[in-house]
C-alpha cells in the first residue's frame, strides 16, 4: 500500500509540473520549512518570514537545511544571486544525505558558480547516487538572463526513475534511471539545503580566479519555498506520505511543448555535458542519449574536451570538478 501511495504521489508531481500548475502548489515561510546549517549571522531571515538572505565573506559562508527528510518530489526556490565581482563563489540549492550515508551518499545539485566583473554566473547541475563521486554526471549552461537582476525559480523534480531540473518552470535537463545505472541514481532519502561558501580552487576557470573579499559581502537571496515530496522518519527512514487520490490520466513525461523549450534552451546555453566528454569517456555512461546536432554544437565550442582532438599546446584545459567543500569547514 505504501508503494501504491508513492507511485500515485509521484505522478501527482509530474502532473502539477507538466501542466504548469507549480503557482499553485504552498509556499512556505522559512520556518516552516527549514533551519540554519550554519554561518551565524550570516543568515538573516526577512521580516515577512518569506524570505532569507546568506552570505559569504572573510569568516564564513552559510547555509540551511530543510527540517523535513524526502523520499521523491517537487522542491523549488526562487534565488537571486550576488552582483558585481564573484568569482570563487558558489551558491548551491540541492538535495543530499551525505550526514546520515558518508561512505554511499546520494546528491542532486543546483551549483552556480561566479565569474570576473563583466561575466555571467554559470549554472552546474549534478547527480551521485551511492557515493559514486568519481562518476561526474555535471553539466553547466550559460543564463539567458542576469540571476542578479531579480528572483528566478530553480526546481528540482525527483521521482523513482526521473530526474528533472528546472529554471522558471522550462524543463533544463531530464535524467532517466536505466538497469546499468544501478546504485548510481539517487535512491535514498534525502534533505533540502542552500549554502553560499568559497570555491576558489575550482569554481570559475579551474581556480584561475579567487573569491576577493573586498567585494563581500556576497549576499544570495532565497524566497518562495516550495517542498512538496514524500517526508520520511528521519530514524527508520520509511516514507509518511498522505495519500493521494488516484488519478489515471496524469501524464508522466515531459510535455512536447515544454520539450521543444528544453532542446532550445540547451541549443543556446549548454556549455559542458559529461555525456560528450571524449576526455573522460571513450564510451558515453549508459543514461547518456547521444544528440548528435548537440554534440556537433559542442565540439565546434570545444574541440579538445569534446572532440578527441589532442592538445599540443600548454594551455589550460576544460575541466570539470564535481566536488562541494564540507560545510563545516568554510
Amino acid at each position: 500500500m505504501v508503494n501504491f501511495h508513492l507511485n500515485i504521489f509521484i505522478l501527482c508531481s509530474i502532473f502539477v509540473i507538466v501542466s504548469g500548475f507549480s503557482e499553485k502548489l504552498q509556499r512556505l515561510t522559512f520556518d516552516e520549512g527549514y533551519t540554519q546549517l550554519f554561518g551565524h549571522d550570516n543568515l538573516m531571515v526577512l521580516e515577512d518570514g518569506n524570505s532569507v538572505h546568506i552570505s559569504l565573506d572573510e569568516r564564513t559562508g552559510a547555509g540551511f537545511v530543510s527540517q523535513d527528510i524526502y523520499l521523491h518530489g517537487f522542491f523549488s526556490a526562487s534565488i537571486k544571486l550576488p552582483a558585481d565581482y564573484t568569482a570563487g563563489v558558489v551558491v548551491a540549492f540541492y538535495m543530499s544525505n551525505g550526514d546520515m550515508f558518508e561512505k554511499n551518499h546520494d546528491e542532486i545539485d543546483f551549483e552556480f558558480l561566479g565569474n570576473i566583473r563583466a561575466k555571467n554566473w554559470r549554472i552546474q547541475t549534478n547527480i551521485y547516487g551511492n557515493g559514486s563521486t568519481n562518476v561526474g554526471r555535471e553539466e553547466r549552461y550559460g543564463l539567458r538572463f542576469d540571476p542578479t537582476e531579480d528572483f528566478h525559480t530553480y526546481t528540482i523534480l525527483w521521482t523513482e526513475n526521473h530526474i528533472i531540473f528546472y529554471i522558471d518552470n522550462v524543463p533544463i535537463r531530464e535524467i532517466k534511471r536505466t538497469q546499468a545505472m544501478g546504485g548510481d541514481f539517487p535512491s535514498k532519502p534525502m534533505s533540502l539545503y542552500a549554502t553560499i561558501w568559497d570555491g576558489s580552487s575550482w569554481a570559475t576557470n579551474g581556480g584561475k580566479y579567487k573569491v576577493n573579499y573586498k567585494y563581500a559581502p556576497y549576499v544570495a537571496k532565497f524566497s518562495d519555498f516550495v517542498l512538496h515530496g514524500c517526508s520520511v522518519d528521519p530514524i527508520e527512514l520509511s516514507p509518511k506520505c498522505d495519500t493521494v487520490q488516484n488519478s489515471a490520466s496524469i501524464p508522466t513525461v515531459i510535455s512536447p511543448d515544454q520539450r521543444r523549450k528544453m532542446e532550445s534552451l540547451r541549443k543556446k546555453h549548454l556549455q559542458y555535458s559529461y555525456c560528450y566528454d571524449r576526455t573522460r569517456y571513450k564510451v558515453p555512461p549508459s543514461e547518456c542519449i547521444i544528440d548528435p546536432k548537440e554534440a556537433d554544437r559542442l565540439r565546434r565550442f570545444d574541440p579538445v574536451t569534446f572532440g578527441g582532438v589532442q592538445h599540443h599546446h600548454n594551455k589550460h584545459r576544460h575541466q570539470r570538478q564535481s566536488r562541494r567543500e564540507d560545510a563545516s569547514s568554510i
